[in-house]
């Protein structure tokens, strides 16, 4: 029994330290090397203070900013879901009619109206982003073309050339329209 234990032992303990250890500390070390915002959690800073990451959406209110794609997890990373409500659910339809009510334009686009798989989306389409435009430009007090000029800074194009259409990061688009002027 002894000469079966020792070589399963040995190799426990070899593969342990190799995939537990070695591999992990040589994967973040290329991170750190080759993307490290990237490896870092693509945080953003304004004037030295981190303000979020450009990967995880926030909840925005103020009617000066964009407001992002709801949550049905409130937007808490530590546990991104869905609602897990199926298409046949008349809460999920009442969630869905309220959001697009109390969008600022309608209809409503769909992505401002139903909540995201993860539930931490950081984008909105380009349309949800310019719908918003009257809005904010009235609450700040600026022309509509400099905020949609601030918003355009931080619109990206279809992702792969997979997705259709361009997505608008509130994040990055909330801090330019910040340093468009208030």
């Amino acid at each position: 029994m002894l000469t079966q234990l020792r070589p399963a032992l040995t190799l426990l303990g070899a593969f342990s330290l190799m995939l537990g250890l070695a591999y992990p500390l040589a994967m973040t070390g290329f991170a750190q090397v080759l993307m490290p915002a990237q490896a870092n959690g693509s945080l953003i800073s304004r004037d030295g203070v981190i303000v979020g990451s450009s990967l995880i959406g926030q909840n925005f209110t103020r009617p000066e900013y964009l407001r992002s794609r709801p949550s049905a997890v409130d937007y808490d990373a530590a546990g991104s879901g869905g609602s897990n409500l199926g298409p046949s659910s008349a809460e999920l339809l009442a969630q869905v009619r309220t959001r697009a009510a109390a969008f600022d334009r309608q209809p409503a686009p769909s992505d401002m109206a139903t909540a995201s798989a993860s539930g931490l989306d950081p984008h909105i389409s380009l349309a949800s982003a310019l719908a918003q435009v009257p809005r904010i430009a009235a609450a700040r007090g600026l022309d509509e073309d400099r905020i949609r000029a601030a918003i355009r800074t931080a619109t990206t194009g279809p992702a792969f050339g997979l997705v259709d259409g361009a997505m608008v990061n509130v994040l990055r688009a909330n801090l330019a329209l910040d340093a468009a002027g208030a």
